[in-house]
């Protein structure tokens, strides 16, 4: 199966996602956006790991991405969104040089997408109807980061690794949630949590 069938979109959505990871590939070196083990995995390991986390979602709204770094998922995202635009895309990201490539992204692919060169913590409040986060922090902290910007009935997207039952189980000492534990089609071991009804205990 190609990667094109195995994404299930358009050609001209895959064509964006190309553009992309060369984009990825070009910047790497001056600002580390993934690892350099990663990178030849490019594909597996983020793009398609990222393409999941938006197909796991059917709503409309605001989408909001912590964290956004090197993209993943926030550009692609914004990529697939372009399909339907079922979304308002925000990327947030502390970071001013990633910042740059992020900007540098969504003007070279022509995408609809904001970045929030800001700190989670002094962000204004988002009502995310989605909030994503990827290899951001453990999940006690992204359930207090959903406090200060998901929406009350919106979904909290985390993908996470081996460990996410562990830290599953630490995070309900102070949480309260919901939570759909979707298996990943890109590690066997690891998994998509689907949290809402977010209250601290």
């Amino acid at each position: 199966m190609s990667d094109l069938e195995a994404l299930n979109v358009s050609r001209e959505t895959f064509d964006k996602l190309n553009m992309f990871s060369e984009l990825v590939r070009r910047w790497n070196p001056k600002i580390n956006l993934v690892s350099k083990t990663s990178l030849d995995e490019l594909w597996e390991r983020h793009i398609m790991d990222s393409t999941q986390i938006f197909s796991l979602v059917k709503t409309e709204g605001h989408w909001v991405d912590l964290g956004s770094g090197g993209g993943f998922p926030g550009i692609v995202v914004a990529i697939l969104n372009q399909e339907k635009e079922r979304f308002k895309v925000t990327l947030v990201e502390s970071d001013q040089r990633k910042c740059a490539f992020l900007r540098t992204a969504i003007r070279e692919l022509e995408l609809s997408a904001t970045v929030e060169n800001e700190r989670i913590e002094l962000l204004q409040y988002q009502q995310a109807d989605v909030l994503s986060a990827r290899a951001l922090s453990d999940l006690t902290s992204l359930l207090g980061f959903c406090e200060m910007h998901l929406d009350p009935l919106g979904v909290a997207l985390f993908p996470k690794g081996k460990s996410w039952k562990e830290e599953d189980e630490a995070a309900r000492h102070l949480w309260s949630y919901e939570c759909d534990a979707i298996q990943s089609k890109t590690d066997p071991d690891a998994a998509i949590l689907k949290i809402k009804e977010i209250t601290r205990v």
